[in-house]
């Protein structure tokens, strides 16, 4: 209970492999892109085959991979989702991979260019139909924008919470759902 299991962060950054190394597949992405931006193998994998259908996990890992791609100075992120619960998941997940890409960016010296996202299987939950049918309703409001502090962060561990701002951040009520599982 309030435990996911071994998703996310620790194979991103703590892939244990079968004679027990650890992989950290964010910073091996952080390092190509910076020794070899060219690279078309700036991958980060979360889907663990050996762990996805255990009782380790509770859900196997929904937003799965991820790929950084460099163009001239500019820093892209490209995501494929396996499974996207469109009025919970789908906008957090939306915030967070357009805050790693900002982060990737700042660290290595690109500016961040786009978020793409891929999705398998949109879905809204039966749970979540009279919740979605409200937020549709309303007017959206301007988006504010992305402000980090410049502390000389040099690596993707060195930002904390308070280096980051949203300028101009507007919104409605929120509006509460379960979550389905």
């Amino acid at each position: 209970d309030g435990d996911m299991g071994p998703i996310y962060g620790r194979q991103w950054r703590a892939w244990r492999t079968r004679d027990g190394h650890l992989i950290d597949q964010l910073q091996d992405a952080i390092t190509l892109i910076r020794k070899n931006p060219e690279s078309r193998r700036i991958i980060v994998n979360a889907w663990n085959p050996e762990e996805v259908s255990t009782d380790k996990v509770a859900l196997p890992p929904c937003h799965n991979f991820f790929q950084f791609y460099v163009a001239g100075s500019k820093l892209s992120l490209h995501m494929y989702q396996r499974s996207a619960d469109m009025f919970l998941g789908v906008p957090f997940n939306i915030a967070s991979y357009s805050l790693l890409l900002h982060m990737t960016a700042r660290i290595t010296g690109l500016t961040p260019h786009e978020f793409i996202h891929t999705i398998g299987d949109a879905h809204i939950y039966l749970n979540a139909v009279g919740q979605v049918q409200e937020q549709i309703s309303r007017r959206p409001l301007p988006l504010p924008q992305l402000q980090i502090e410049e502390r000389g962060q040099q690596e993707i561990d060195d930002f904390v919470l308070s280096d980051f701002r949203l300028i101009g951040y507007k919104h409605h009520q929120k509006i509460k759902a379960e979550m389905a599982v």
